[in-house]
């Protein structure tokens, strides 16, 4: 079952984890401010949150790293966008979440940030966007709504067939044919969705908001 949930511009602030054209546009303007970002890359990772942080020191701002209304209007001249990735910004929460447990060790059964199997680590992030979630792959997957692979956004499911028939693996597509998963061997980690190992196994996407 899927619970309802009301979207909020809280989530419509920028942080360490998020990523994506917006992103790419704020490095450029803090490199263009001689703020050092290290790559521009769309990737708001330590570098990034460094320079956001000595930017809103040098305008009297709380320098805490995350670009809000009064840090992107400094920052970018305009208003800030009320929601990203399409009108979804719970999808930023999701986004967040999920690579804030980057490096969290595989557990089977697993559902809390000391471990997690993949259909585990699913339930809890999108737990933390408050959408509720059936706990195994193959019931996920029943669950979503299916959506052809050309028109995939980030969020959305990717499910896998491994050791059975049907869905038995599953992870969060998080764009230029990524998804970011609970592997076996490495954990919470990132690999490509449609080459290699998983390529061979893709059984097919879902969407679990419109």
């Amino acid at each position: 079952v899927i619970s309802c949930f009301s979207f909020s511009t809280a989530f419509a602030d920028f942080t360490r984890g998020d990523r994506g054209e917006e992103i790419v546009e704020i490095q450029k303007q803090l490199a263009i401010l001689h703020y050092n970002v290290g790559i521009v890359d769309g990737v708001f990772g330590p570098a990034t949150e460094k320079a956001v942080m000595d930017f809103q020191a040098s305008k009297g701002l709380k320098p805490d790293g995350v670009i809000g209304e009064d840090t992107y209007r400094n920052l970018m001249n305009k208003a800030l966008p009320p929601d990203r990735y399409g009108n979804h910004a719970i999808t930023r929460t999701i986004i967040r979440s999920a690579f804030s447990m980057l490096g969290v060790p595989y557990v089977f059964g697993g559902m809390s940030p000391r471990g997690f199997d993949c259909s585990g680590f699913i339930c809890y992030v999108f737990r933390e966007a408050g959408i509720a979630l059936p706990r195994m792959a193959d019931l996920q997957y029943d669950a979503v709504s299916r959506i052809n692979t050309a028109n995939l956004r980030t969020g959305d499911l990717l499910f896998f067939q491994t050791y059975a028939p049907g869905a038995s693996h599953v992870g969060i597509y998080i764009g230029e044919g990524k998804f970011i998963h609970a592997s076996s061997s490495k954990g919470i980690s990132i690999a490509d969705a449609f080459t290699g190992y998983w390529g061979a196994r893709y059984l097919g996407a879902g969407r679990v908001y419109n």
